[in-house]
């Protein structure tokens, strides 16, 4: 493939990291209603920080289960599948939400949400092993991960407008509306690289340039079309070949590698998703009735660390470091980064606080870009929306734990009156989580071996 630039292999394959990223943003915009909702929501219910948390946890928890459940059905049913069926419980479900009566409801509401979701990313990450080659997965990946952040960004300037001119209940709905439009483009566009007919074959030999991928191709005739009956027979027999279980999965150590990864520095995002709103409203008294420039100002500096994280690894490639080396190279530096929000404690101004939660945050979406990469750097892409649904419900347990850490906490600093002591402890235990991973993350990958099954 030397020589050839980009207009003579095709870009097909980042028409499909677009419906990813539009995939993602539509999920956090889902996700995120109810945290930029908490501040009204909490006095029409009568919530605590606990009952909050409650909900949280309820949501984290059906949300772990369902990453276990789609992590093993994706890879036997196939991403587009996978992809329709994730969605359109998701979707039913944020439309739900505006039947919720009482506080046992909205937590019914958040385990339907919760079980949907858990399908993207699983999907997500397989379909980019699909359509990239290793030296573009960090990237892609990272364009398709920032859609989190558009979706924080949007939706703290639409959601307070539906809820402040339309009512709470129809910002459920209509965030929920959105995912069925969606669902059109996925069913017409979307198909694997043997069987797609808009995909040339020069763009497919790309896509499965790397050594592992080669089986996909292994034994057809020179120059065969991907689209015709032979390359999808050989397609899906390469895909067919070694199915794992989660036993086998489990008794290799990259496996765990990863689910430390995502079990300690999963909870941290959680918190800022689910929290951020009310520190703000709590601590700076912003108005969350009404579009909210600090979130904004955050979640837009995720968008740059997610793409910019899964562009520094694969820069680091292209300049010929090891995979695994430039990979865990950048997650260190990201690791650093979030060190800093632990001054934010120290401030009183409002905008040294969004400077250094929105530094924090952007690491984290750099880190997110890289760790899932890991998956497709160490496992066969037929076992990656396996591993990614371990690790993800890894991370969704962590979410379960850390809230109930977190509503206790607060609620004990807001009855002595200084509920900034909780969020200073809340933003310390952030600011080493991700050094603790990496460490751990190196202590069973070093090399992140390409695990042979």
């Amino acid at each position: 493939m030397k020589g050839m630039d980009s207009t003579t292999i095709g870009k097909y394959r980042w028409r499909i990291c677009a419906l990813l990223f539009f995939a993602t943003t539509i999920n956090y915009i889902d996700r995120q209603v109810i945290g930029l909702l908490k501040p009204i929501l909490e006095q029409d219910f009568h919530w605590t920080e606990t009952d909050y948390s409650h909900i949280v946890m309820a949501f984290s928890a059906s949300y772990a289960a369902g990453l276990l459940f789609f992590g093993r059905l994706v890879d036997k049913i196939g991403t587009k599948m996978g992809y329709t069926l994730s969605i359109i419980v998701w979707s039913i479900a944020a439309m739900v939400h505006a039947l919720a009566k009482t506080t046992l409801g909205f937590g019914l509401a958040r385990v339907l949400l919760g079980l949907g979701e858990s399908g993207n990313f699983p999907v997500a990450i397989k379909s980019v092993a699909e359509w990239f080659p290793k030296k573009e997965r960090a990237l892609a990946t990272g364009i398709f991960n920032s859609g989190a952040n558009i979706g924080a960004v949007v939706a703290p300037v639409v959601v307070p407008w539906l809820a402040g001119t339309y009512g709470w209940q129809h910002a459920f709905i209509w965030t929920g509306v959105i995912g069925f439009v969606w669902l059109i483009f996925w069913v017409f566009m979307y198909e694997i690289p043997a069987r797609h007919k808009k995909l040339t074959q020069a763009e497919y030999d790309y896509i499965h340039s790397d050594d592992e991928d080669k089986p996909l191709t292994e034994g057809l005739p020179e120059g065969i079309k991907p689209v015709t009956a032979a390359a999808t027979q050989a397609a899906e027999a390469a895909d067919s070949q070694g199915k794992v279980t989660w036993g086998k999965l489990l008794g290799v150590k990259q496996t765990w590698a990863f689910v430390f990864g995502k079990l300690l520095t999963d909870p941290i995002w959680w918190f800022f998703l689910f929290w951020l709103p009310s520190y703000f409203s709590t601590t700076f008294n912003l108005d969350f009735k009404k579009p909210n420039l600090q979130l904004i100002l955050v979640y837009t500096a995720t968008t740059v660390g997610s793409i910019g994280g899964g562009y520094l690894s694969s820069w680091l490639i292209r300049k010929q470091w090891p995979v695994f080396k430039a990979r865990k190279a950048s997650m260190l530096f990201f690791a650093i980064c979030v060190v800093p929000i632990m001054f934010a404690q120290y401030t009183n101004n409002v905008w040294i606080a969004v400077a250094l939660i929105s530094l924090a945050a952007a690491a984290h979406q750099a880190w997110s870009a890289n760790i899932f990469t890991t998956a497709s750097d160490m496992f066969p892409k037929y076992a990656v929306s396996s591993v990614v649904g371990i690790g993800g419900m890894a991370g969704s347990v962590g979410g379960i734990l850390f809230p109930i850490l977190v509503g206790d906490l607060l609620d004990y600093y807001k009855a002595l009156g200084n509920l900034g002591a909780g969020y200073n402890i809340l933003f310390t235990i952030c600011a080493f989580m991700y050094l603790l991973a990496w460490i751990i993350m190196h202590f069973f990958a070093p090399k992140m071996e390409r695990v042979k099954l």
